[in-house]
Protein backbone atom coordinates (compact mmCIF):
# COMPACT_ATOMS: atom_id res chain seq x y z
CA UNK A 1 0.00 0.00 0.00
CA UNK A 2 1.29 2.91 -0.97
CA UNK A 3 1.76 5.37 1.88
CA UNK A 4 1.30 9.23 1.11
CA UNK A 5 3.84 12.22 2.34
CA UNK A 6 1.20 14.31 3.57
CA UNK A 7 -0.27 10.64 5.62
CA UNK A 8 3.46 10.12 6.80
CA UNK A 9 3.76 13.28 8.24
CA UNK A 10 0.14 13.59 10.05
CA UNK A 11 1.28 10.20 11.65
CA UNK A 12 4.55 11.03 12.39
CA UNK A 13 3.33 14.36 13.89
CA UNK A 14 0.24 13.14 16.42
CA UNK A 15 2.53 10.20 17.21
CA UNK A 16 4.75 12.96 18.92
CA UNK A 17 1.57 14.61 20.37
CA UNK A 18 1.21 11.60 21.73
CA UNK A 19 4.48 10.66 23.28
CA UNK A 20 4.21 13.68 24.99
CA UNK A 21 0.72 14.31 26.17
CA UNK A 22 1.76 10.40 28.23
CA UNK A 23 4.70 11.66 29.45
CA UNK A 24 2.23 14.39 31.88
CA UNK A 25 -0.88 11.69 31.56
CA UNK A 26 -1.68 12.96 35.30
CA UNK A 27 -2.23 16.29 34.06
CA UNK A 28 -4.48 14.81 31.74
CA UNK A 29 -2.76 16.78 29.41
CA UNK A 30 -3.96 18.10 26.61
CA UNK A 31 -6.97 19.78 28.65
CA UNK A 32 -6.90 23.03 26.43
CA UNK A 33 -5.47 23.90 23.13
CA UNK A 34 -2.23 23.59 22.00
CA UNK A 35 -0.25 26.73 20.47
CA UNK A 36 2.13 25.80 17.74
CA UNK A 37 4.16 28.52 16.74
CA UNK A 38 5.29 28.48 12.70
CA UNK A 39 7.75 31.82 12.55
CA UNK A 40 7.38 32.08 8.86
CA UNK A 41 4.05 33.33 6.65
CA UNK A 42 1.66 31.62 5.47
CA UNK A 43 1.72 29.98 2.79
CA UNK A 44 5.13 28.63 2.39
CA UNK A 45 6.90 25.08 3.08
CA UNK A 46 6.79 25.08 6.34
CA UNK A 47 3.62 26.41 7.17
CA UNK A 48 1.81 23.62 4.71
CA UNK A 49 3.40 21.06 6.46
CA UNK A 50 2.61 22.66 9.78
CA UNK A 51 -0.82 23.01 9.34
CA UNK A 52 -1.43 19.23 8.03
CA UNK A 53 0.23 17.93 10.70
CA UNK A 54 -1.54 20.38 13.34
CA UNK A 55 -4.61 19.46 11.57
CA UNK A 56 -4.12 15.36 12.17
CA UNK A 57 -2.78 15.62 15.72
CA UNK A 58 -5.85 17.75 17.16
CA UNK A 59 -8.09 14.80 15.70
CA UNK A 60 -5.87 12.17 17.63
CA UNK A 61 -5.53 13.65 21.08
CA UNK A 62 -9.25 15.43 20.71
CA UNK A 63 -7.95 18.80 21.42
CA UNK A 64 -7.45 21.66 18.96
CA UNK A 65 -3.93 22.54 17.68
CA UNK A 66 -4.03 26.28 16.88
CA UNK A 67 -0.69 27.68 14.44
CA UNK A 68 0.02 31.04 14.83
CA UNK A 69 2.04 32.45 12.34
CA UNK A 70 4.84 35.09 14.01
CA UNK A 71 7.31 35.69 10.89
CA UNK A 72 10.26 38.08 10.55
CA UNK A 73 14.18 38.40 11.28
CA UNK A 74 15.10 34.72 9.73
CA UNK A 75 12.59 33.16 12.29
CA UNK A 76 13.73 34.30 15.68
CA UNK A 77 10.41 36.76 16.34
CA UNK A 78 8.76 33.30 16.49
CA UNK A 79 11.35 31.66 18.00
CA UNK A 80 11.20 33.90 20.96
CA UNK A 81 7.81 33.98 21.08
CA UNK A 82 7.85 30.35 22.23
CA UNK A 83 11.19 30.77 24.43
CA UNK A 84 9.43 33.44 26.83
CA UNK A 85 6.20 31.48 27.24
CA UNK A 86 5.38 29.10 30.42
CA UNK A 87 7.21 25.73 29.90
CA UNK A 88 3.78 23.80 30.35
CA UNK A 89 3.55 22.05 26.87
CA UNK A 90 1.11 24.19 25.36
CA UNK A 91 3.57 26.67 23.17
CA UNK A 92 5.06 24.88 21.15
CA UNK A 93 7.78 25.87 18.08
CA UNK A 94 7.12 24.55 14.31
CA UNK A 95 10.89 24.61 14.25
CA UNK A 96 12.72 25.21 10.65
CA UNK A 97 16.41 24.89 9.80
CA UNK A 98 17.08 28.40 10.26
CA UNK A 99 16.58 27.60 14.23
CA UNK A 100 20.38 25.61 14.29
CA UNK A 101 21.59 28.23 11.56
CA UNK A 102 20.68 31.53 13.55
CA UNK A 103 23.26 31.08 16.47
CA UNK A 104 25.84 31.95 14.49
CA UNK A 105 24.38 34.81 12.55
CA UNK A 106 22.85 36.64 14.78
CA UNK A 107 25.31 37.76 17.89
CA UNK A 108 22.25 38.82 20.20
CA UNK A 109 19.46 36.25 20.38
CA UNK A 110 16.39 36.92 22.55
CA UNK A 111 16.69 33.53 24.09
CA UNK A 112 19.68 30.40 24.22
CA UNK A 113 19.09 27.73 21.30
CA UNK A 114 19.89 24.94 23.25
CA UNK A 115 18.75 25.67 27.04
CA UNK A 116 15.75 27.18 26.42
CA UNK A 117 13.97 24.45 23.81
CA UNK A 118 13.60 20.90 24.62
CA UNK A 119 13.26 18.49 20.99
CA UNK A 120 10.95 16.42 20.18
CA UNK A 121 10.93 14.79 17.21
CA UNK A 122 12.55 15.51 13.91
CA UNK A 123 9.43 15.87 11.12
CA UNK A 124 10.07 16.03 7.73
CA UNK A 125 13.43 16.50 5.51
CA UNK A 126 12.75 18.25 2.34
CA UNK A 127 14.65 19.10 -0.86
CA UNK A 128 15.37 22.93 -1.51
CA UNK A 129 14.70 23.30 -5.09
CA UNK A 130 16.06 26.04 -7.56
CA UNK A 131 13.25 27.56 -10.12
CA UNK A 132 13.31 30.17 -12.08
CA UNK A 133 10.50 32.63 -14.17
CA UNK A 134 9.99 31.97 -17.26
CA UNK A 135 11.05 34.87 -19.27
CA UNK A 136 14.61 33.71 -17.96
CA UNK A 137 16.76 32.48 -20.95
CA UNK A 138 17.90 29.23 -19.25
CA UNK A 139 17.00 25.47 -19.15
CA UNK A 140 19.32 24.11 -16.88
CA UNK A 141 21.63 25.18 -13.83
CA UNK A 142 24.04 25.47 -16.83
CA UNK A 143 22.61 27.94 -18.86
CA UNK A 144 21.94 29.88 -15.98
CA UNK A 145 25.50 30.38 -14.26
CA UNK A 146 26.66 31.01 -17.89
CA UNK A 147 23.59 33.92 -17.69
CA UNK A 148 24.57 34.97 -14.53
CA UNK A 149 28.80 35.41 -15.56
CA UNK A 150 27.54 37.23 -19.03
CA UNK A 151 25.91 39.99 -17.14
CA UNK A 152 27.24 40.22 -13.42
CA UNK A 153 24.82 41.62 -11.29
CA UNK A 154 21.67 41.81 -13.56
CA UNK A 155 19.96 38.38 -12.19
CA UNK A 156 17.82 38.71 -8.54
CA UNK A 157 17.80 35.87 -6.14
CA UNK A 158 14.82 36.15 -3.33
CA UNK A 159 14.81 34.12 -0.36
CA UNK A 160 12.48 33.77 2.79
CA UNK A 161 15.18 36.04 4.55
CA UNK A 162 18.59 36.94 5.55
CA UNK A 163 20.19 33.97 6.68
CA UNK A 164 17.44 30.99 6.43
CA UNK A 165 18.67 28.18 4.40
CA UNK A 166 17.54 29.37 1.04
CA UNK A 167 19.48 32.44 1.91
CA UNK A 168 22.90 30.34 2.89
CA UNK A 169 22.08 27.77 -0.22
CA UNK A 170 22.21 30.81 -3.06
CA UNK A 171 24.94 32.12 -1.59
CA UNK A 172 26.89 28.81 -1.36
CA UNK A 173 25.71 28.60 -4.95
CA UNK A 174 26.81 31.90 -6.16
CA UNK A 175 30.25 30.82 -4.67
CA UNK A 176 30.72 27.63 -5.98
CA UNK A 177 30.11 29.05 -9.51
CA UNK A 178 31.64 31.83 -9.31
CA UNK A 179 28.64 34.21 -10.30
CA UNK A 180 27.18 37.60 -8.65
CA UNK A 181 23.72 37.42 -8.28
CA UNK A 182 21.65 40.16 -6.27
CA UNK A 183 19.81 39.10 -3.17
CA UNK A 184 16.56 40.06 -2.61
CA UNK A 185 15.62 38.65 1.08
CA UNK A 186 11.61 38.73 2.07
CA UNK A 187 9.42 37.85 5.33
CA UNK A 188 9.16 34.27 4.14
CA UNK A 189 8.84 31.91 1.22
CA UNK A 190 5.40 32.53 0.16
CA UNK A 191 6.03 36.32 -0.51
CA UNK A 192 9.57 35.22 -2.30
CA UNK A 193 7.49 33.37 -4.39
CA UNK A 194 4.90 35.47 -5.27
CA UNK A 195 8.02 38.51 -6.29
CA UNK A 196 9.04 35.34 -8.42
CA UNK A 197 5.86 34.79 -10.09
CA UNK A 198 5.22 38.72 -10.85
CA UNK A 199 8.43 38.18 -12.34
CA UNK A 200 9.82 40.88 -9.59
CA UNK A 201 12.91 39.17 -9.23
CA UNK A 202 14.66 35.96 -11.27
CA UNK A 203 15.04 33.24 -9.50
CA UNK A 204 15.10 31.62 -6.00
CA UNK A 205 15.75 28.36 -3.97
CA UNK A 206 12.53 27.03 -2.00
CA UNK A 207 10.85 23.87 -1.14
CA UNK A 208 9.39 21.30 -3.22
CA UNK A 209 6.48 21.67 -1.37
CA UNK A 210 6.39 25.58 -2.20
CA UNK A 211 7.40 25.41 -5.71
CA UNK A 212 5.46 22.23 -6.81
CA UNK A 213 2.23 23.50 -7.79
CA UNK A 214 3.75 26.73 -10.00
CA UNK A 215 6.12 24.34 -11.41
CA UNK A 216 3.41 21.88 -12.77
CA UNK A 217 1.50 24.80 -14.00
CA UNK A 218 4.23 26.11 -16.10
CA UNK A 219 4.43 29.72 -14.41
CA UNK A 220 7.80 28.68 -12.73
CA UNK A 221 10.98 26.50 -14.31
CA UNK A 222 12.75 23.82 -12.33
CA UNK A 223 16.72 23.78 -12.98
CA UNK A 224 17.70 21.68 -10.16
CA UNK A 225 17.48 20.33 -6.55
CA UNK A 226 20.37 20.58 -4.16
CA UNK A 227 20.32 17.11 -2.90
CA UNK A 228 22.29 13.61 -3.54
CA UNK A 229 18.58 12.27 -5.09
CA UNK A 230 16.70 13.88 -7.98
CA UNK A 231 13.13 14.27 -6.84
CA UNK A 232 10.49 12.03 -8.31
CA UNK A 233 7.60 14.35 -8.01
CA UNK A 234 9.37 16.63 -10.38
CA UNK A 235 10.27 13.83 -12.90
CA UNK A 236 6.78 12.62 -12.76
CA UNK A 237 5.10 16.33 -13.83
CA UNK A 238 8.22 17.76 -16.29
CA UNK A 239 8.55 21.45 -16.88
CA UNK A 240 6.22 22.82 -19.40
Amino acid sequence: MKYSFQRWLATAFAATFAALSTSVLAQSYPAKPIRLVVPYTPGAGTDTIARILAQKAGESLRQQVVIENRPGAGGTIGTEIVAKAPPDGYTLLFAPTSHAINPGIYPKLGYDTLKDFAPISVVASLPVVLAVEPSIPANSVKDLVALAKSKPGGLTMASSGNGTVFHLTGELFKDAAGINIVHVPFKGGAPAVTALLGGQVSMTFETSVTLLPHIRSGKLRALGVASAKRIALLLAHPKK
